[in-house]
């Protein structure tokens, strides 16, 4: 009986962990993009900067340029960069809280496999087709 709970609880912490581990991929794949953008509105606020006040500057729409004022330009782009900053340290937020719960469960698991040596046994015996 003690052994059938163990083999639940373990299914139930692999499963976890396999939610987890995919939810960091996701958060560490959103924060790589929020990077890109703001790496990428740093590098157009700059060159926005070193061009006269009267320069003609465009904003690309899909396939199509529109002129716009310089000074718009600046703005939106400071506004991505700073919206780029907000994201980021928010997904940081919820890569360290999910960092926790993976060492949570990896340490259940662990704590679990140790409880019971048979059931470590049988994993290990188990084949990977």
């Amino acid at each position: 009986m003690a052994d059938e709970a163990n083999r639940t609880a373990f299914v139930e912490l692999q499963g976890r962990m396999i939610e987890t581990t995919g939810k960091l991929k996701q958060v560490q794949n959103q924060m790589r993009a929020k990077e890109g953008e703001k790496k990428r509105a740093y590098l157009t606020l700059e060159e926005l900067r070193q061009l006269p006040d009267d320069t003609n500057t465009y904003k690309s729409i899909g396939k199509a340029f529109v002129l716009e004022p310089k000074l718009l330009l600046l703005n939106e782009q400071e506004q991505k960069f700073k919206d780029s900053e907000t994201a980021i340290s928010s997904l940081q937020t919820s890569k360290e809280y999910l960092e926790k719960q993976l060492a949570e469960v990896e340490n259940n698991l662990r704590e679990l496999l140790q409880q019971d040596p048979g059931l470590a046994r049988q994993i290990m015996s188990m084949t990977v087709m």
